[in-house]
């Protein structure tokens, strides 16, 4: 019997950090002010999800830099980072 690997695909989010609000530990971008993979706003992140990963620049981040749900990223401090930073989601999933 041959092995069937799982389905797998991803969603791409982008926003900028001047999309944010709140300061220091409360820092958050709401998924609304993100454009997803067709260009097109986004309402929502995705529910359910293998793992996301973060670039902050286009440089990958640890998992323990943010915080997510699927109306909000809470990125601690990123109201330090310039408004112009951009930012990318991706979400694995199954």
């Amino acid at each position: 019997m041959p092995i069937t690997p799982p389905f797998q695909a991803s969603r791409k989010f982008q926003s900028t950090f001047g999309a944010g609000t709140g300061t220091g530990a409360t820092f958050a971008i709401a998924a609304t002010t993100f454009t997803n993979d067709a260009g097109a706003a986004a309402t929502a992140f995705p529910g359910s999800f293998a793992y996301y990963v973060l670039y902050i620049n286009g440089v990958p981040q640890t998992s323990d830099v943010s915080t997510i749900s699927t109306t909000t990223i809470t990125i601690p401090g990123g109201d330090a980072l310039d408004a112009a930073t951009p930012l990318l989601i991706e979400f694995v999933v199954t």
